[in-house]
């Protein structure tokens, strides 16, 4: 009797000790695959990415139980080592929920590139290498610029609007990566604009294991779905939301009085492109162009498209714009901004326009209706400023309660984290009086 208890007591416990080696080595191979499989996850495909494709449907309403996921590992695990016959997720498949039970349904995250392809990213992007200032500055306005750890020499030379993200350690130019400076760093993923540069010296560059998400923010009509799409993906959507919030109440401000104006009584302004020295042409901006953009939203007509001038920048004779004469002109600048509080550079653009021979019979030059604007407040996330100051210029008397200084200092105070008083300090448009 006692031993036949000692056998049964002998095999009860070698069962038991088969059955915890079992355990132990579904553990221990639950926790390999699992492994490999969030690997492979998130080393997604380099693609360009402008809109989410619904960020208000993402996965967290999904939940995965962790016996589904072991079930779910098993089952591959026995198809693909062991040959059995038996209904398994494939790899990729099997990341994906292992990435909803691990992140509480959170991720998988796709967004919807531009040319309609998608990008899907599997955990969350902690780490950052950004190559242009408009992603910077819209990364910051999400209150996200910690997890910036590299950027451009372009953002580099930006220490006066981008005091803390300047100082990251720098991987190359706007346009082309040092690949062993970014892989050094260890990114989750590399932002750059959407067609430029090629892929061949970024993407190429770089291993699958690295995520390129390509954004576009320069432009206004890509701007609010880009902040949408980019909270999305950071997982910062309450401040997303609240930068709309601050974006839709002025432009649509603006754009509710100026949209009630015909459009044969709105002004007709030239866009000019103020770093040209000629003067026996000019360069300006057309259709598909930020600054064209700008102008409709103001409310105004653009003289290059009324002109039927070809291409996105043109060219245009002086004698042209004599014939068109313009009710108002506004050249785009590069010399004033966050960096200075001198003028000059602004004043000498702005008399090598309205000094051109004829142009003293323009409309706009003799009505003194002749502005230069920064393009630290015309493009990206800072754009509404930019408009504020456009739309009062062509539109004086319907929005003269507009105050884009104002307007600009909220930015600054609500979303760039900056000690800057702009009414004191920097040169964004010019003439002064115009501000």
């Amino acid at each position: 009797m006692i031993d036949t208890e000692l056998k049964l007591s002998t095999r009860s416990g070698r069962i038991r000790g088969r059955r915890k080696a079992e355990g132990v080595f579904c553990c221990i191979a639950s926790i390999l695959i699992l492994t490999s499989v969030l690997a492979t996850a998130t080393a997604t495909a380099t693609t360009s990415a402008t809109t989410a494709s619904n960020p208000n449907t993402a996965t967290a309403s999904v939940s995965v139980s962790r016996v589904e996921v072991i079930d779910a590992v098993m089952a591959y695990m026995r198809a693909t080592y062991l040959g059995e016959e038996t209904k398994h997720l494939e790899k990729e498949e099997l990341g994906k929920l292992a990435c909803i039970y691990f992140f509480h349904g959170r991720y998988p995250r796709t967004i919807t590139t531009a040319t309609g392809e998608n990008v899907t990213i599997y955990k969350p992007l902690r780490r950052l290498v950004v190559l242009n200032t408009d992603i910077a500055e819209a990364i910051r306005v999400l209150g996200a610029r910690g997890r910036i750890v590299g950027i451009s020499d372009t953002i580099a030379k930006r220490s006066d609007y981008f005091p803390v993200i300047s100082k990251k350690p720098v991987v190359g130019t706007w346009k082309e990566i040092d690949p062993e400076a970014v892989l050094r760093l260890e990114p989750d993923a590399v932002f750059a604009y959407g067609r430029w540069p090629g892929p061949e010296y970024i993407e190429d560059k770089l291993p699958s294991t690295i995520t390129v998400i390509r954004l576009d923010f320069f432009k206004p009509e890509e701007l609010r779905e880009g902040m949408k799409t980019l909270g999305y993906l950071l997982e910062e959507e309450a401040n997303a939301s609240k930068y709309l919030n601050w974006h839709d109440k002025y432009v649509r401000e603006i754009e509710d009085k100026v949209s009630a104006i015909p459009e044969d009584e709105k002004p007709v302004v030239f866009l000019d492109k103020s770093n040209v020295d000629s003067i026996s042409e000019r360069k300006t901006y057309s259709k598909g162009t930020a600054m064209h953009q700008l102008c409709e939203l103001a409310g105004g007509r653009n003289m290059a498209v009324i002109a039927e001038l070809e291409g996105s920048y043109p060219a245009i004779e002086t004698e042209k714009i004599l014939e068109q004469n313009p009710d108002v002109i506004v050249g785009l600048s590069r010399k004033g901004g966050y960096r200075t509080d001198d003028e000059s550079g602004l004043e000498e653009e702005y008399k090598r326009i309205v000094e051109l021979p004829g142009f003293n019979n323009i409309r706009a030059v003799a009505d003194e209706r002749v502005y230069l604007i920064d393009g630290s407040i015309a493009f990206g996330s800072a754009y509404p400023v930019g408009l504020a100051y456009m739309a009062k210029w062509l539109h004086p008397d319907l929005l003269k309660d507009l105050d884009p200084q104002a307007i600009h200092q909220e930015y600054i105070d609500k979303f760039c984290g900056m000690d800057f008083n702009v009414r004191r300090h920097g040169v964004f448009v010019y003439p002064v009086s115009a501000s």
